[in-house]
């Protein structure tokens, strides 16, 4: 068939249907939240503000979309606790969901209308399973996925194509693990846990003994663990430990191409952001933030509830709750500072050249330094 603007067309509207139905009610007792207007609207797919429909939900979370709310067809809208608006919206014919959290309430819904869709392959007959492994309760194993002796997986998981899970590892129930994954010998993976096409858990940390003008391998004899509810984006790179274990905590969540080599700890729903690196025996604490290309070097501690700003080079140990930016890393706000006079170099140089002149040409004309 050949491509034309139709069926570009066509493709984005396929893209935004859902066959699921839900009505207004039944969306308000999954949100936990209150409902004002009809309980009985039937809501049929989650558009975004402008392009929605009277069957659609959509969300009104930030100011800008409060005050041009007459420009969405939406049947329902989710809004903010504390808008003010909302007896008109329902006087206008729409259901209205006031929540504290409007875009995590959002993504609930999206959740709702679209869940994961994943080809059924059962066992698949070319996927190769090694001995005494231990499968759980209604297994999706993808053609040409490989899985070593000795592996236990959950109930329902989900393994793509060429897939390799190595000797020992053990797999919690509802994971999902997308194409060309590699999971190492060992490795620990807890339950809910999705692994993003490309990543590779459970290589050697890069550790080398100088020998001379050689390096001398230091094998590597740990494992990972990953706990509960992580989500790893592409191409990662998590290695297995020296000795011990390379430790994700529970819902932490990591965008693509991140790092993480042997030994770190990262602590409970922390987000590490794209193309992070994190070197070896770093502990990372509980809600922390690593915007993208930050990188932490060895041996370090960052707190609990840090965020470290995009590009950093965090060389030191960073406080809990502390917000540090720059490179080297230091506290957001002195950065802050030194950006602006960093800004200010130039006019600053012309001003120091011309006093250094005017000084040359008093000392040249013979007045003392006092004068």
């Amino acid at each position: 068939m050949p491509v034309t603007d139709q069926n570009y067309k066509d493709s984005d509207d396929l893209n935004m249907k859902s066959n699921i139905r839900k009505s207004t009610g039944q969306i308000a007792q999954y949100l936990g939240s209150n409902l004002l207007g009809d309980t009985g609207k039937i809501i049929t797919g989650v558009a975004p503000f402008e392009d929605s429909s009277p069957h659609d939900i959509t969300l009104v979370g930030d100011v800008h979309f409060l005050k041009k709310l007459d420009k969405t067809l939406a049947g329902a809208v989710i809004v903010p606790e504390s808008f003010k608006g909302v007896e008109g919206l329902v006087a206008h014919g729409r259901s209205v969901f006031p929540v504290k959290n409007p875009r995590a309430a959002w993504a609930m819904v999206m959740q709702l209308f679209y869940p994961p869709f994943h080809p059924q392959w059962g066992m698949s007959n070319s996927a190769h399973k090694g001995k005494n492994f231990i499968c759980g309760k209604d297994p999706n194993i993808g053609p040409f996925a490989v899985i070593g002796d000795n592996v236990i997986i959950g109930d329902r998981v989900v393994i793509y194509p060429h897939v390799y899970i190595g000797e020992g590892a053990v797999l919690g129930d509802d994971v999902t693990i997308y194409a060309n994954v590699t999971i190492g010998d060992g490795t620990k993976i807890g339950s809910r846990v999705i692994i993003q096409p490309g990543t590779v858990i459970g290589s050697d940390g890069f550790g080398f003994a100088p020998d001379g003008e050689k390096w001398t391998k230091i094998p590597q004899l740990g494992i990972v663990q990953i706990d509960d509810d992580v989500e790893i984006g592409a191409s990662n790179t998590i290695d297995r430990a020296t000795f011990g274990k390379t430790l994700i905590g529970s819902g932490v969540k990591t965008d693509n191409q991140v790092h993480i080599a042997h030994n770190v700890t990262v602590g409970d729903n922390s987000l590490l952001v794209a193309q992070v690196g994190i070197a070896g025996s770093v502990t990372i604490g509980k809600h922390v933030i690593l915007a993208g290309q930050t990188g932490v070097a060895e041996h370090l501690t960052i707190g609990d509830g840090a965020i470290i700003g995009p590009a950093s080079g965090v060389a030191k140990d960073v406080p809990d709750k502390a917000v540090y930016s720059g490179a080297p890393a230091q506290p957001h706000r002195h950065w802050l500072r030194v950006q602006n006079v960093v800004a200010t170099l130039p006019e600053l140089k012309k001003r120091i050249l011309k006093l250094e002149s005017l000084v040359a040409g008093k000392t040249d004309s013979g007045e003392s330094e006092k004068d």
